[in-house]
């Protein structure tokens, strides 16, 4: 069988599991058919079924248990962002018509480690409160977001209040601080980082990091962040010109 018809013969297969999908014959969560059954069911080898699964796969619309068998999912939609564009993740998971949670969240207080105080511009060792959460789209894990503010400016309002949704806006309502610009690093994690492992839904899942400083209107800094994204999910550009 030469390339060419290898090439063909998967996309047969990959457009006739599609056909399924997409008319509800195979649900979410439905088993697909074996690599055997496919095989004999097309008269190709299992390279070629493996092929077409991969590509189902790498859309998003597989699960993979190993030992178990492929089930059907839901994929998420794409989720665009200009780096130049200052926005929150929950808008930006929301502008792209998804519905934004949470699975876990952390508070804590510590003191200010070296790099958070270099860009924060206080005292190492000054006690900082550090927010770290688990963002979902549609009840997926996509995002999480570790925020570290000095505790001078922010510890009343977490006193008071427990954060749900945009920090933007809780920090606007609860504390009278209007971040308006962030100065952001773009860092490709190494797959052992552990924050990577929450958001490896699946098993070429790969994620990306903001690190952020954000500044208030009179440009001061008030919050440092390591932001990671799905990347299978975001996509994130920015805008050049000459």
């Amino acid at each position: 069988m030469t390339n060419k018809t290898k090439v063909s013969h998967y996309i047969k297969i990959k457009e006739y599991l599609d056909g399924l999908m997409q008319s509800g014959e195979l649900k979410v969560g439905d088993r697909l058919p074996t690599e055997i059954e496919l095989t004999q069911q097309f008269e190709v080898s299992r390279e070629t079924v493996r092929a077409a699964m991969k590509q189902l796969e790498q859309e998003g619309k597989l699960d993979v248990r190993k030992g178990v068998g492929r089930f059907v999912i839901r994929p998420l939609s794409s989720i665009p962002s200009s780096i130049d564009r200052f926005m929150s993740t929950e808008e930006i998971i929301r502008s792209a018509g998804l519905i934004e949670g949470q699975l876990e969240q952390f508070i804590r207080k510590e003191p200010c480690r070296e790099e958070w105080a270099q860009f924060l511009k206080i005292p190492v060792g000054s006690p900082v409160i550090i927010n770290e959460r688990t963002r979902t789209a549609n009840d997926e894990p996509v995002a999480h977001n570790i925020n570290v503010m000095p505790l001078a400016l922010v510890e009343q309002a977490f006193q008071n209040k427990t954060l749900t949704g945009s920090l933007l806006r809780f920090l606007e309502n609860e504390c009278g601080i209007r971040l308006t610009g962030a100065s952001t690093e773009l860092i490709v994690p190494h797959h052992t980082d552990p924050i990577c492992r929450k958001l490896q839904v699946k098993r070429d899942t790969t994620v990306l990091m903001l690190k952020q400083i954000h500044f208030d209107q009179q440009h001061m800094p008030v919050l440092f962040s390591y932001d990671y994204y799905r990347n299978d999910v975001f996509q994130f550009w920015v805008n050049r010109r000459r």
